[in-house]
C-alpha cells in the first residue's frame, strides 16, 4: 500500500500544483519538471525536496490538502495530522490577520513573491518564513481550487 502522499488523488494534486506554479511564476518549482517526469516521480520529488511546500483548499476556513516532508518536519506533524487541519493553524493567533491579508492579495493577483511571516509548529516554537511564494491552484478546467505556498528561507525566533 502506497503512503498517502503517493495516492492517485495526491498525484493529481501535485500535477496541478506544479502546473499552477509554472503559470504563476513562468518557471518550474522542481528540477525534474524539465524532463517531463511521470506524475509519480514528480510526486516523489516534491515530497522529498528540501524546502517546505503546502497547499490548502477554498473552503470558508481552508484546510490543508498537501504538506511535503520538509513542511511536516518543520511543523512537527505527521501527514494525517497536518493534512485536513485548518491552514490558519500554521500561524500563531496574533499573526493570522497578516497571513490572511497576504492570502487575499495572492488570491486577487494569482501569485505573491517575497512574503514574510511568523509561523508556529505543533510544539509552540515560532519561526520566521522569508521570501515565500504563494500562488493560486487551477484545475484542468481552469477553475480555482486552492492556494499553495513554498519557501526556502526560515529561522527559529
Amino acid at each position: 500500500m502506497d503512503p498517502a502522499w503517493l495516492s492517485n488523488s495526491t498525484e493529481e494534486l501535485v500535477a496541478q500544483l506544479l502546473s499552477s506554479h509554472h503559470k504563476a511564476f513562468a518557471g518550474a518549482l522542481l528540477a525534474c519538471e524539465r524532463n517531463n517526469p511521470s506524475r509519480r516521480l514528480a510526486c516523489q520529488e516534491l515530497f522529498a525536496c528540501g524546502f517546505p511546500v503546502l497547499a490548502h483548499g477554498t473552503e470558508q476556513d481552508p484546510k490543508l490538502m498537501y504538506a511535503n516532508a520538509a513542511a511536516l518536519h518543520l511543523w512537527d506533524k505527521r501527514w494525517n495530522e497536518m493534512v485536513g487541519m485548518p491552514s490558519r493553524l500554521t500561524a500563531p493567533e496574533d499573526q493570522r490577520r497578516q497571513r490572511q491579508i497576504a492570502l487575499g492579495v495572492a488570491q486577487n493577483t494569482d501569485a505573491v513573491q517575497n512574503y514574510s511571516g511568523i509561523r508556529i509548529n505543533q510544539k509552540g516554537r515560532r519561526f520566521m518564513i522569508d521570501q515565500a511564494k504563494i500562488w493560486t491552484l487551477w484545475d484542468q478546467q481552469g477553475h480555482v481550487f486552492g492556494q499553495a505556498a513554498s519557501f526556502n528561507n526560515w529561522w527559529w525566533i
